[in-house]
């Protein structure tokens, strides 16, 4: 099964690929990566960083009913977790994220784990909302409002079903049991009451209005922040456009990176986001040479981070495998 994901993603990166290279002329791209003024990436990086730094806050709050962790402590597990995505298929950096946390702190990985799908679901939502309010001075293709209209359903079908989990966790162990008893192997049912009980601890700060609005704030500011680093890295390349389109193109192109991919998001990072550019008069080289060159400053400096902080730990190649065989060892 890991072997098949693996090689939809790369079916879905190389056709991403050619649709973004499609007609391009690459002597145009070549100068325009020539005359780019590299040294907005540095201010980028900060902004980023500060993004980064606001989603280790979050990821601080939503763990606190389990755990109360320093966010100096979290900060390293977070930046693990994103290098992690980063170089490593399916997503798989949220998985380490947990077995670093759980090594750690000594927080189960359900726990942990239920926390970290609340921070996608609450990305997600962000990227609607992005979406949706920027429709008005940046309009999408028929196409694209098909697909935004699909994502809304889907995110708000799972926001209602966890906040039912997390009202109503006699009802979930009353349905585990019932499912333990007359479905699941024995193997299974007999750890996962335990599993479901912490899977269920992870989500409490939704039974909380105040905590679930904090949660949604601090999301707006995460992606309002890395949005800026869009910005910022705009004013290196021959072209403007509206704060707007940009927040339109981090919903759409973030929203895309949740298809399979290669490791790092090649091109369902990139395709959308050139598409976007040219549909408000970016030139195919200059979209093209932007997206690209945002692509690798978003990717680098994290990844970079992110190995300093598993070598600091003494953590290798190996504990990827080790972090998967930890959940699945707690399932």
């Amino acid at each position: 099964m890991k072997r098949f994901r693996l090689w939809i993603g790369i079916i879905i990166s190389i056709v991403c690929l050619y649709i973004a290279f499609q007609g391009l002329h690459f002597g145009d791209f070549w100068q325009v990566i020539q005359s780019v003024n590299y040294w907005w990436i540095i201010p980028s990086v900060m902004v980023y960083t500060l993004a980064v730094v606001i989603r280790t806050w979050r990821w601080r709050s939503m763990l606190r009913p389990i755990a109360d962790v320093p966010l100096r402590r979290l900060w390293p597990v977070v930046v693990i977790g994103y290098m992690g995505n980063n170089v490593y298929p399916a997503r798989a950096g949220e998985v380490l994220r947990s077995y670093v946390l759980r090594r750690r702190e000594g927080i189960s990985m359900s726990a942990s784990l239920a926390t970290v799908v609340l921070e996608r679901l609450f990305d997600g939502l962000i990227m609607l909302l992005f979406v949706f309010v920027t429709l008005p001075f940046a309009p999408l293709s028929p196409l694209y409002n098909q697909i935004v209209t699909i994502f809304s359903i889907v995110f708000a079908a799972a926001l209602i079903f966890f906040l039912v989990l997390a009202s109503r966790p006699a009802l979930l162990m009353k349905v585990w049991n019932w499912a333990a008893t007359r479905i699941l192997p024995a193997r299974i049912a007999s750890k996962g009451e335990e599993i479901v009980t912490k899977f269920v601890s992870g989500l409490q700060s939704l039974k909380s209005p105040r905590e679930m609005l904090i949660i949604f704030a601090s999301s707006a500011l995460i992606w309002l922040t890395e949005t800026g680093k869009y910005w910022v890295i705009m004013q290196g390349f021959p072209f403007h456009v509206d704060f707007t389109v940009l927040m339109l193109m981090t919903a759409v192109v973030n929203l895309a990176t949740t298809l399979p991919s290669t490791p790092g998001y090649a091109g369902t990072f990139d395709v959308p986001g050139i598409l976007i550019l040219q549909s408000y008069g970016v030139a195919q080289a200059i979209a093209t040479g932007y997206t690209l060159v945002l692509h690798v400053a978003l990717w680098l400096p994290i990844t970079a981070l992110g190995a300093w902080y598993m070598l600091r730990d003494h953590m290798g190649w190996d504990d990827f495998d080790r972090a998967v065989a930890a959940r699945q060892g707690e399932v």
